[in-house]
């Protein structure tokens, strides 16, 4: 994103002595203000989709600052894989940022020059930014959470919070689950599963019935799948099972629980248990392949395990070579044999292992 479609600076130190204005001068120019003392200009490069960002929100941005004259940026996010969840009002120190913020569209890309009063001030930022800097910045929105809603709910006391809208709570409870959603995918699995958990309280306190109560159980099933996937990567199975259970008890029927539970009941090599889960979900989606390679890993760790119980269970039977072949030993070779031979498969009783 650095540099792309800016003015070519070509390293200069100072303005050409044959232009008589700066270029960021000439690039204000054909630049929008978006304040009235045109302390904020803007250009978008990249149009977004959606509605803007709202006061409040917490925004995922990628961003590079230039000071005029500089091709390399003093200040950029762009090389960050994931870049981190910032509030505006909070996380923000550039007003300038946060007024050009508010104008923009998830997917949107924009140029905007922010005068000091915007940016670092008469005093600048040394030893980077000198005093009364105009910058340049080329901000990226890839994507915004609406939290304002949210934060006016845990403001409330629980009392209050039982007369709120159930449309309200149910959006407080989706922006909870987004924001977990968002730390999932930055493998912050313990911050993911507390905002899951926050978003699981909201709905479980809420009593309901008929229609509203669809309402709540639709987005209980929603965060109780997250709960379970999220503890199985904190390698916490019997709470990742815990949750899927729940999941099924609002949808018997659903692939991802049961497909849950079954990983879960893996991981706890309950085989059978798991073998059931994971029939059950190959069922309702015969041809989904996470779910058909979760039955080829099944069957391989219990053929590893039953392979394991035999080879002990040989050498717990097997006889001394040194002892003298009698009477004793003819019946403990017979039971040596009943104990390795006759131990069948349950899995392969029903079919699951070729």
């Amino acid at each position: 994103m650095a540099g792309r479609g800016r003015w070519p600076l070509n390293g200069l130190q100072g303005p050409p002595p044959s232009c008589p204005q700066s270029p960021y001068q000439q690039l204000g120019q054909r630049m929008q203000g978006l304040t009235g003392d045109k302390g904020v200009l803007k250009e978008v490069i990249r149009a977004g989709t959606g509605e803007m960002v709202p006061q409040d929100a917490s925004v995922v941005v990628k961003y590079s600052g230039y000071l005029e004259y500089m091709d390399k940026p003093f200040d950029t996010n762009s090389y960050r894989r994931n870049p981190r969840l910032l509030k505006l009002g909070e996380d923000i120190t550039l007003l300038g940022m946060e007024v050009g913020l508010l104008t923009m569209k998830k997917g949107e890309l924009a140029r905007f020059l922010f005068m000091p009063s915007y940016a670092y001030g008469a005093l600048g930022c040394p030893p980077l930014i000198p005093p009364n800097a105009t910058v340049l910045f080329e901000i990226e929105l890839l994507d915004f959470l609406d939290s304002s809603e949210s934060d006016r709910f845990f403001a409330l006391t629980t009392e209050q919070q039982g007369t709120f809208p159930l449309q309200k709570v149910l959006k407080v409870a989706n922006t909870e689950r987004e924001f977990g959603n968002y730390l999932f995918r930055q493998k912050r699995f313990m911050d993911a599963k507390d905002r899951y958990k926050r978003a699981s309280l909201i709905l479980c306190r809420r009593a309901s019935s008929g229609d509203e109560q669809c309402q709540i159980d639709a987005a209980k099933l929603l965060v109780f799948l997250n709960l379970s996937f999220t503890y199985l990567k904190l390698e916490r199975p019997v709470r990742s099972l815990t949750y899927g259970e729940k999941a099924l008890e609002i949808d018997k029927r659903n692939a991802k629980a049961l497909f849950r539970c079954g990983q879960a009941c893996l991981s706890l090599t309950e085989y059978e248990k798991a073998r059931d889960f994971l029939v059950r979900a190959q069922k309702e989606q015969p041809f989904n392949h996470d779910i058909n390679n979760e039955l080829k890993k099944l069957a391989s760790c219990y053929r590893d395990y039953m392979d394991k119980e035999k080879e002990m269970c040989c050498r717990m039977f097997a006889p001394v070579s040194s002892s003298p072949v009698g009477p004793e030993l003819k019946v403990t070779n017979k039971l040596s044999g009943a104990a390795c031979g006759l131990k069948q498969d349950p899995l392969q009783m029903k079919g699951m292992v070729p």
